[in-house]
């Protein structure tokens, strides 16, 4: 499957955000060439960042090959990046991860994706998640559902009717996140109290959520270019999106998303303590 149509991606999109979302899905396409170039490499040049998370080559030129876009086609624009940081002052904001799943990419696992977002007055309205290593992506505007591509053809994205959490499949990102906030007992108490629970990681089991496939992804530690371009796709799929403490705010540290129908009995099955045994 070719990702290098953008217009034909976008051609679902008819409110006030289908041109932020045209832009979008081009500066994926470019995205998708500069990440792809050295996926795998053998040579690929890997360092170590003061917070002892790594970054390769391909992240630094995959996140200026955005923002030479975004320096083009919207200047007064602000731009936040994960490697460059923070450029400009505007209620319009660009959030980038040019590639999550870092240390995916850097193993030769596919499962990573660049993630790009435009948040307005501290909303995010448009949301683009290119996977290009499998040949997937997902995009959506505000007011305009969520999308993904199957065989060619555009495919609108339904979060799952699901209703207890016995029925439940989740994914809960990492043991390791979940024991640096002293929460590793809650894994237990889910793994117990769900149907199927998986670690798939980073950006894809929202994806999966917001086809239906999974009930809820939960993970810690998270920054605003980790989450912001998955939120108007899990929204406009019919999902649901907040820190744990039940907060729409980007900079908790916290997710929780969900298929929405499931979204408040999660939160109270986090809020209990370790003894008590929950109610699907």
């Amino acid at each position: 499957m070719s990702l290098d149509s953008p217009a034909d991606s976008a051609v679902n999109a008819r409110g006030a955000f289908a041109a932020d979302l045209d832009l979008a899905l081009r500066m994926a396409d470019a995205a998708d060439r500069t990440s792809m170039a050295r996926f795998d490499a053998a040579d690929l040049d890997i360092r170590t960042k003061a917070d002892s998370t790594h970054v390769t080559e391909a992240d630094l030129a995959t996140e200026r090959a955005i923002r030479d876009i975004l320096a083009t086609e919207r200047p007064d624009d602000a731009i936040f990046g994960e490697e460059f940081g923070l450029q400009g002052e505007s209620t319009r904001q660009w959030i980038i991860d040019p590639i999550d799943g870092t240390a995916n990419y850097l193993k030769g696992v596919p499962i990573w994706a660049t993630l790009i977002a435009l948040v307005v007055d501290g909303v995010p309205r448009v949301g683009v998640v290119s996977q290009p290593s499998i040949a997937r992506r997902w995009w959506a505007a505000e007011g305009d559902g969520a999308w993904t591509v199957v065989d060619g053809t555009p495919r609108r994205l339904q979060t799952s009717s699901v209703d207890t959490i016995v029925a439940s499949s989740v994914s809960f990102q990492s043991i390791a996140q979940w024991d640096e906030v002293g929460r590793v007992d809650d894994v237990v108490r889910l793994s117990r109290a769900v149907w199927r629970d998986r670690g798939y990681g980073d950006a894809w089991p929202y994806m999966l959520l917001a086809e239906g496939r999974l009930e809820m992804v939960a993970e810690f530690g998270v920054k605003e270019y980790d989450i912001a371009a998955l939120h108007p796709i899990i929204t406009e799929a019919g999902g649901r999106m907040t820190a744990f403490s039940g907060s729409d705010s980007l900079s908790e540290l916290s997710v929780l998303a969900t298929n929405r129908i499931l979204h408040d009995p999660f939160l109270d099955f986090f809020e209990q303590s370790p003894a008590t045994e929950p109610t699907p």
